[in-house]
């Protein structure tokens, strides 16, 4: 049995990349990372471009891989294509088998990314216009760009990590507010802005320094949402 194994793990090494890559996109999503870290050789098939036109073409048969998007967020190379149809399919629930819309996942995307920057993110309000821009640019009305961006931001909140620097952003983004008058549909909406004070005083309750710093961010609420919650109420 040891012997026929090790025959079988030879005749794998020996199979053409263009193989391998068949393989593995018939594998699930969930499994890649898994499997890149078996060998080095397969870890540099999950960073080639073959690779992840292999996994668009048929994960994603649909799609044409030259599309371009109008807008000012990039769709990227085929990864970035995957992950933005990916993240549409699990996050959004979009049907992959009916029609995935990709950019949702691309406006997911840039605003998680900008917002974890190690540096200062972009003003909120520049982040939101951003995305409502790149929406209306692929034919999307002004009132389906603004629900389709307060989704994103409702997405990325939840999933980003609990750690201090997404409590520094929350503080952040909470007393950005509105601070400029901005037409409909640049404006956040109200869910957001709610669900932002909601995490504050809920999954980083712990995180307030001191009494001053957890009023201050109180009263930021009580001026923006009559009533509030009782479960926001308590240092």
């Amino acid at each position: 049995m040891e012997r026929k194994n090790s025959k079988e793990i030879i005749d794998i090494e020996k199979l053409p990349d263009h193989v391998v890559i068949e393989i593995f996109i018939r594998t699930g999503v969930s499994d890649w990372t898994q499997i890149s870290c078996v060998k080095k050789q397969w870890a540099s098939l999950f960073r080639t471009e073959c690779f992840w036109q292999a996994a668009l073409s048929h994960i994603y048969p649909f799609t044409n891989p030259s599309q371009t998007l109008p807008g000012p967020i990039p769709p990227g190379l085929a990864k970035r294509r995957f992950m933005a149809l990916h993240i549409s399919e699990q996050i959004f629930g979009c049907d992959p088998d009916i029609q995935v819309d990709e950019i949702v996942g691309h406006g997911y995307l840039f605003l998680k990314e900008q917002l974890q920057l190690s540096i200062m993110p972009p003003h909120s309000g520049i982040l939101h216009g951003t995305m409502i821009d790149q929406f209306i640019g692929c034919g999307k009305s002004r009132d389906v760009a603004h629900e389709l961006a307060s989704r994103v931001w409702l997405a990325v909140l939840d999933n980003l990590e609990e750690n201090h620097h997404t409590f520094c952003l929350l503080k952040r983004l909470a007393q950005e507010g509105d601070q400029v008058f901005l037409p409909y549909p640049y404006t956040r909406s109200i869910k957001v802005q709610w669900r932002v004070f909601e995490k504050l005083f809920t999954d980083f309750r712990d995180c307030f320094n001191h009494e001053v710093d957890y009023y201050d961010m109180l009263a930021c609420a009580k001026s923006r949402f009559q009533p509030i919650p009782s479960a926001w109420l308590g240092y």
